[in-house]
């Protein structure tokens, strides 16, 4: 067994006697004297002279006082070579973890526990697809990504151990043998899978609409499942004319239900398919945060028209789960002179382990990201006999590979990989016996029908494939950069090109006065279906025909309305003719963006970066607005009354030091239990996002809806209900936050702490403050622009956030303004190791400075690389 490190819902197992072994010697050296050496000795070296094989001229790297570098080079292969160095330098650890995550390698860090994980991600084959997309990559991208390399790789050169990060001598003493390796650009691709796997849009709405469906009527599983509301809330094109290519003929929208199996009598027969594949979503580290609808973000652009420069202000927020060190490292790339050799002016957010910027700007262009979410993957119920499967009648041979896990402390396990011509099966372990399906789907009548079981052959089992466009080669490791070089919209769109997955919504504003937006990403279409549920995999009825073409995906440019939001949103109305995906975050964020913009239009107000900040930190709740005047119709007596009376005059904001917001939410989370606890599977439970929002204020003008009695709790009626969650939520209030409801605070519940991805979570309180910073006490909460989540099912902490704030101004980039979640180093100690998480937890920013004049003046420390 081995520490259960990586941060996921599921398998947190730790070695407690080793973990503990490993703090008390950490605790012998600092009483030794000696610990301080140990914590710091990987400290980057910031200043001074560095020799670097592979360097062709000299290279300078300038922080400031966060420490965030600005690198400066002749070449371009240089400019990457110090990218490359110096993210080694300040988070090597966070990437030499990421890429065991990818490639299924966790059980050679952390030991048996992980074999799971491991066994999982290689069945999805990230690592695979990285090495196929590294292996079609044009010479001068590849060269981009082997300078990386050779940048990471020459300070491993030169740190082993402790020297490249605290985590190093922790687990020195749990795996004395591991041995860091070269990196090579297939570690940097394969993150991008991890990307695409986080931000898998409705992969678990798909597993949640079956698995509803055994228990509940179609009616009532659509209920929980609502569409988005297009009159209500905004769209980020509207309506959109686009030619259908005759060939490419569109799946229809999410609202025709005949698209769909209409019979789901015998979900039964694959539930224990579709229950192992949850778990098994479950056991995989959430890099990103969790998955689903809740992971959102915010961005959006106004032209100079609206402006007080006369130019556009580009605003971006993307919303992750928290990590320690930030997802996000900023840095600014720049050629000393632009050339077509060396095309780079472009500083904003990188990620650890990729060359290039992902969000940021150039000399002449700003661009945010949000997720688009459109529906990419599709789940497949085949049938499966032994090492064959059944596809239009024919028995198909699966296609097999074998795999060795290396374990640390352990033996070797050996595992076989499964794959139809869909994809990888993602269950089977256990299967199911094969049932009569024809009922479930009467267009399978016309195939043969289930074969006799005889006595010594394998049964035919249910299994679950995925398709999904991430396991095709793509193209987004070449997009990152084309976006670095991109000048005007065409050139911008050129790069949206090649984005395949995950397909982002990409806001844009340029030096000219432009502002566009463009969604991109390989989005199928498919010949029947919705993609809301599994669907028959023996038939090509439900295959894929091809993808959406790029050109009818949606796009604008200069809107009449001046500005453009994306809040993950529905990208078109109901009349857009192709299918992107039924599952839409829902818009809450979107319209209290478009109301506050709106609002400040009408009383001509020029809009500036630092009411850009404010609207970003707007904690306005529409499920409050909804549900309070129902909440003080209801007759209470004793403590809760004296609680209710906080909602008297309340304005809807869930700030930090609001009484009224306290009390608020811990009703909205006994409201979510109480009426569908022993009603849904525990696994569908709300987690009080979007989606719970609208089907509880859905249901607020039916009060003698089913929904609202629970017999577990006694409660029939909508007063009922609203009458027993009010007065219990006055009483967890009271044990949460004392008697006293006027000293109660949001933030004094709602709470974050900052945890390092691997061994944060160990359990072993010493080792956890090693790495761990916190708790901050937050404003904000879930479908809220300052969308500093929590999930209603486990408590009140924060487990989604801004994970970074941006406000780019077109007219003067030194005015634009930016910030990070913690901090550039990924060192536990080290000055900049959680150094902005302060300023971000109060909505502050810090000055972002392009110009080399700015830069300079400003700067803290010089590091001086020279060629070998």
């Amino acid at each position: 067994m081995g520490t259960d490190a990586p941060r996921s819902k599921g398998h947190r197992r730790v070695r407690r006697l080793l973990i503990a072994f490993v703090v008390v010697v950490g605790l012998v050296l600092v009483s030794a004297g000696l610990g301080v050496y140990t914590v710091t000795r990987s400290f980057p070296t910031l200043a001074g002279t560095v020799d670097i094989a592979g360097l062709t001229d000299r290279v300078t790297v300038t922080r400031d006082t966060a420490g965030i570098p600005q690198i400066t080079a002749k070449t371009a292969a240089d400019l990457f070579i110090a990218e490359g160095y110096v993210h080694a330098q300040d988070r090597f650890w966070e990437m030499d973890f990421r890429r065991h995550v990818t490639s299924g390698r966790l059980s050679e860090l952390f030991g048996a526990s992980q074999v799971g994980t491991d066994t999982f991600v290689r069945t999805l084959g990230w690592r695979t697809v990285a090495e196929q997309e590294v292996a079609l990559l044009d010479p001068v991208t590849l060269g981009y990504y082997q300078a990386y390399a050779d940048g990471v790789n020459a300070y491993l050169d030169t740190h082993q151990g402790a020297d490249l990060s605290l985590e190093y001598a922790v687990l020195g003493v749990q795996n004395p043998g591991y041995e860091v390796e070269p990196w090579t650009p297939a570690d940097s691709v394969a993150w991008l899978k991890a990307m695409a796997w986080d931000l898998r849009s409705n992969l678990d709405d798909e597993i949640d609409r079956a698995l509803l469906s055994t228990t509940l009527t179609p009616a009532e599983v659509n209920q929980l499942h609502p569409d988005f509301p297009a009159g209500q809330h905004p769209t980020i094109t509207g309506s959109q004319t686009v030619t259908v290519p005759s060939a490419g003929a569109p799946a229809a929208g999410p609202g025709d239900s005949t698209d769909e199996p209409a019979a789901l009598v015998d979900v039964e027969s694959y539930s224990s398919a579709l229950a192992e594949l949850r778990a098994s979503l479950n056991s995989v580290p959430e890099l990103l945060g969790p998955a689903g609808g809740e992971i959102g973000s915010n961005s959006w652009v106004v032209s100079g028209a609206l402006t007080d420069t006369g130019l556009p202000l580009l605003a971006n927020d993307p919303h992750l789960g928290p990590a320690l060190p930030s997802v996000w490292y900023q840095v600014g790339l720049r050629c000393q002179s632009i050339s077509e050799e060396c095309p780079f002016d472009v500083a904003g957010y990188s990620f650890s382990g990729m060359p290039g910027i992902i969000i940021g700007h150039t000399e002449r262009i700003a661009w945010g990201f949000t997720n688009l979410g459109p529906d990419v993957a599709d789940l497949y119920i085949e049938k499966v006999t032994g090492d064959s499967y059944e596809f239009d009648g024919v028995a198909k041979p699966l296609l097999l590979r074998d795999e060795k896990v290396s374990v640390a402390g352990g033996d070797d396990v050996k595992i076989e990989i499964r794959a139809t011509e869909h994809g990888p099966l993602l269950s089977g372990f256990e299967g199911t016996v094969y049932p009569q399906i024809a009922s479930d789907f009467p267009e399978a009548a016309d195939l043969p029908p289930a074969p006799e079981v005889v006595a010594g052959t394998p049964p035919t089992t249910y299994e679950l494939s995925l398709q999904w466009t991430a396991l095709t080669p793509g193209r987004t490791a070449s997009a990152i950069f084309a976006l670095n070089r991109a000048t005007d919209f065409t050139s911008f769109r050129a790069a949206a090109a090649l984005f395949d997955v995950p397909a982002q919504n990409l806001t844009y504003a340029d030096v000219d006065g432009n502002i566009g937006y463009q969604a991109p990403g390989l989005i199928p279409i498919r010949a029947s279906g919705n993609g809301t549920l599994p669907v028959p995999g023996w038939t090509s009825q439900y295959g894929w025909t091809g993808y959406i073409p790029f050109d009818a995906l949606p796009s604008t440019f200069n809107p009449p309305s001046g500005y453009i939001v994306t809040a993950n949103n529905a990208a078109t109305d109901p009349s857009y003719p192709y299918l992107l995906t039924a599952d839409w975050d829902l818009g809450y964020r979107a319209n209290q963006i478009t109301v506050r913009l709106n609002e400040l239009i009408a009383a001509k107000t020029p809009l500036t970066a630092q009411l850009m900040s404010e609207i970003q930190a707007d904690n306005y709740s529409a499920i409050a607005a909804a549900l309070v005047p129902a909440l003080q119709k209801v007759r209470l007596g004793g403590d809760a009354a004296e609680a209710q009376k906080l909602l008297d005059g309340w304005d809807y904001q869930v700030d930090a030091d609001s009484a009224a917001a306290a009390y608020f939410n811990v009703i909205w989370r006994t409201l979510l239990h109480d009426m569908f606890t022993g009603k849904i599977d525990d696994g569908a439970a709300f987690t009080g996002g979007d989606r719970s929002f609208s089907v509880v204020t859905s249901l607020l003008a039916e009060p003698d809806s089913p929904w609202w009695s629970n017999p577990s709790y006694g409660t029939v009626g909508q007063e009922s209900m609203l009458r027993r969650v009010l007065t219990d939520a006055a009483a967890e209030a009271a044990d949460l936050m004392g008697s006293n409801p006027t000293a109660w605070q949001w933030g004094s519940i709602h709470t974050l702490e900052l945890k390092n991805a691997s061994f944060g979570e160990s359990g072993i309180a010493p080792l956890e403050w090693l790495f761990n910073r916190g708790p901050y006490e937050l404003a904000g909460g879930s479908a809220v622009v300052n969308a500093v989540g929590w999930d209603a099912t486990q408590g009140y902490r924060v487990d989604w956030v801004p994970s970074m704030r941006q406000v780019i101004s077109l007219e003067n980039f030194d005015d634009s303004t930016w910030i990070n979640l913690t901090g550039a180093s990924g060192h536990a100690f080290h000055t900049n190791y959680t150094d902005q998480a302060p300023l971000w937890r109060d909505h502050e920013t810090r000055q972002w400075l392009f110009t080399p004049a700015a830069i300079n003046k400003t700067a803290a420390n010089t590091l001086t690389l020279e060629p070998a």
